[in-house]
């Protein structure tokens, strides 16, 4: 595969503004390319088929975090162009356009390690992601949750389970029904050479919204990260 040449990319944002930014080029050598500006872009939609996006924990704008992802074409499907900074509890999961999808907010004062998700701007939560903290049963990450209503927070169904280990990019999501849903596996490049922890695939079925899944990625990452002190 090829490689971006160093270069000005033009990328788009909401409320069509524009940026132009150099990017670590030689970096993106996993890639065939990002979308230039005159490409038509297709939204990231499930098929009969399982779909294949490759995650690369690298934001496009420079000196910015934190995720980009891109489809089995090389094309960008999704980003995430900002992290939890001093004074920003949130996630926003963006489109190739830049149109928030998902947000993510860490739910303060909670005893475990609970995210809520939510969809675009809406003030209500979609689901909720705890961190799974039983000893006895080391194979589950997390747990994907229903949000009660404002009547009765305490209802909540548990909708896919996450187990595996996130640090070594192994990862599966399970529905209510143990039927695997998605997958976080190690990519390689071609020739079978690894490409690191940073660059891995997300294997997404025809049961669940790719968004949803790279959310899931998005809160593991929050959750499981190497540089904290306690990861699995």
């Amino acid at each position: 595969m090829g490689y971006i040449p160093c270069s000005i990319v033009t990328i788009k944002f909401q409320r069509h503004s524009q940026v132009s930014s150099p990017f670590l080029c030689n970096q993106c050598f996993f890639m065939a390319k990002v979308y230039p500006e005159s490409e038509t872009i297709i939204p990231v939609v499930n098929t009969k088929n399982p779909i294949v996006l490759t995650v690369w924990k690298k934001s496009l704008i420079f000196s910015c975090d934190r995720f980009t992802v891109y489809n089995s074409n090389g094309n960008l499907a999704f980003r995430v162009d900002n992290y939890f900074v001093k004074g920003n509890r949130e996630i926003v999961l963006m489109d190739a356009l830049g149109c928030g999808l998902h947000t993510v907010r860490r739910k303060m004062l909670s005893l475990a390690d609970n995210f809520l998700v939510y969809d675009g701007e809406s003030v209500n939560p979609r689901f909720s992601v705890t961190k799974h903290v039983n000893v006895l049963n080391s194979k589950s990450l997390a747990y994907v949750s229903t949000v009660g209503s404002s009547k009765n927070r305490n209802k909540r169904n548990v909708i896919y389970e996450i187990q595996g280990s996130y640090a070594q990019k192994s990862c599966m999501v399970y529905d209510d029904k143990h039927q695997c849903v998605a997958e976080i596996r190690r990519k390689e490049a071609k020739g079978g050479v690894a490409l690191g922890g940073d660059v891995f695939a997300l294997v997404v079925q025809p049961s669940i919204d790719p968004a949803i899944a790279m959310v899931l990625v998005i809160v593991l990452d929050q959750m499981f990260d190497s540089s904290r002190r306690f990861s699995k």
